[in-house]
């Protein structure tokens, strides 16, 4: 709960304090830019959960990782207080490496507690899945009032409050957790774990030392280079690692035929879900600035932050979730396949944009529009992620061959961090387009996809086999 708290609180202020003018407090980043840092950030947070992983299953254990990430976050909330640009960047840095180590092995630790077959499993998940919107129902809420009411660096620091509270009962409730996550896979030999720690330091120095020196360097500008450009450098990166890793899972597996047809499945969803991502995810972008700029916050004379509208989704989600649940249970076998759920899925998502067209060309009159335009869009934007999100991670585990099961949940989220990239490129174009073209453009990506995706369905299926 308390790490969404942190994800959440972030993502509600971050844009808006870089926006913000320097004499309100603010960075007075030009938007290009701060949609630049704001992909980053967000990309990078998905990102970092590849290398968590294997840190936890290789050399720590989930247990410590999780420990470990946690207090770098809370760190990294800490840093923020100080308003500082320095303080700020190194911040940012903490919180990503805090949440790579936190994020996926808390919930392999909620696996762990339950042995095979154990029916108290999903019991267990719907816990810990409610836990995670509770957080991110509440940090907006929190958050927004502190930074926006009162001060931006307030904001920072009261998720780094939450973040120890729970560092504390996660310590103390370490006792009920038994031998979940407590220990590394161990190594297949004596001599292997030893390789290994030797790869570790040299490898681990290396990396250590470059980003040390190439913050350094950035500091004193003996680096000229700037900000906008890391984020480039790192949008390059992505790319190539995509890039990379699909020619290796298609060319260098020795896959069986079904096996095959099942990864070109796998890519069809995926890019599926990339468009979906980099649509959703500008919830805290340009659905952010048009809530503070373009929108009325206000309802019956009471008047709220902006940031409040950030808790709709997951309010949305938590009220939602066992309806669609019901949906499917209830229609059974005549339900959708998954590739026609993600078509559904990027529907709604486009269709929340086509709606803050209308929206948009009102505000284009200098007038700010009421609160129900983006009420709406949420909720189209919700039932969006609750027809794709929970159908494709479920189908990613099934698809994939049993080898390179765990690799494939870690693709799962190499989709969001490209996803949320893409969308903090978009937000770049807020200022420097009118916006209702840009919604429009948005939206129609969003439905022509979701048309593609419905028409695409069938062959996919055959593609998955008996996969449903």
């Amino acid at each position: 709960m308390w790490e969404r708290f942190s994800y959440y609180g972030m993502r509600v202020l971050l844009i808006l304090f870089m926006t913000a003018p320097v004499a309100a407090g603010g960075l007075g980043f030009e938007t290009s830019v701060a949609g630049a840092v704001y992909g980053l950030y967000t990309s990078m947070v998905y990102m970092t959960s590849l290398p968590g992983g294997w840190i936890a299953d290789r050399l720590i254990g989930q247990r410590r990782a999780v420990l470990y990430g946690g207090i770098l976050i809370a760190c990294g909330h800490f840093s923020m207080a100080f308003p500082s640009l320095t303080t700020f960047y190194l911040g940012l840095t903490l919180i990503v490496l805090g949440t790579g180590l936190l994020k996926g092995n808390v919930a392999v630790i909620v696996g762990q507690l339950y042995a095979p077959g154990d029916v108290r499993r999903d019991a267990g998940f719907s816990i810990f899945y409610m836990g995670i919107n509770l957080g991110a129902f509440i940090a907006p809420l929190v958050t927004s009032y502190l930074g926006q009411r009162i001060n931006w660096h307030l904001g920072f620091t009261v998720a780094g409050v939450g973040m120890v509270l729970g560092l504390v009962q996660y310590v103390l409730g370490a006792k009920y957790l038994g031998d979940a996550g407590l220990r590394p896979v161990p190594a297949a030999s004596p001599a292997a774990a030893a390789q290994l720690k030797q790869r570790v330091q040299i490898w681990g120095g290396a990396a250590v030392t470059l980003a040390v020196a190439f913050a350094a360097g950035m500091y004193t500008r003996a680096i000229p280079i700037s900000v906008k450009q890391v984020a480039d450098a790192a949008g390059i990166f992505l790319l190539g690692l995509t890039l990379a890793f699909f020619a290796w899972l298609f060319l260098a597996g020795d896959w069986t035929r079904t096996e095959r047809k099942r990864l070109y499945a796998i890519l069809a969803l995926w890019l599926a879900a990339v468009v979906f991502w980099s649509e959703f995810e500008q919830a805290g972008s340009t659905l952010n600035l048009f809530a503070d700029r373009a929108t009325r916050s206000s309802i019956l004379g009471w008047a709220f932050p902006s940031g409040y509208f950030q808790s709709l989704q997951p309010l949305f989600i938590i009220t939602f979730a066992p309806v669609f649940a019901w949906i499917w249970i209830r229609l059974g076998p005549r339900q959708p396949s998954s590739p026609a759920k993600f078509g559904v899925g990027l529907l709604f998502v486009g269709s929340g944009f086509a709606l803050l067209v209308v929206a948009a060309g009102l505000s284009a009159h200098g007038v700010k529009v009421a609160p129900y335009w983006l009420v709406v869009t949420y909720l189209l934007h919700t039932f969006g992620e609750l027809s794709l999100s929970p159908v494709g991670m479920s189908a990613f585990t099934k698809l994939a061959p049993a080898r390179v099961a765990g690799l494939m949940m870690g693709v799962w989220y190499l989709g969001i961090s490209v996803g949320n990239f893409i969308g903090g490129r978009l937000a770049s174009l807020y200022t420097s387009m009118p916006l209702a073209h840009l919604f429009g453009a948005i939206g129609a990506v969003g439905i022509i996809a979701g048309l593609i995706m419905l028409s695409l369905a069938p062959p996919i299926k055959r593609l998955m086999g008996e996969v449903n």
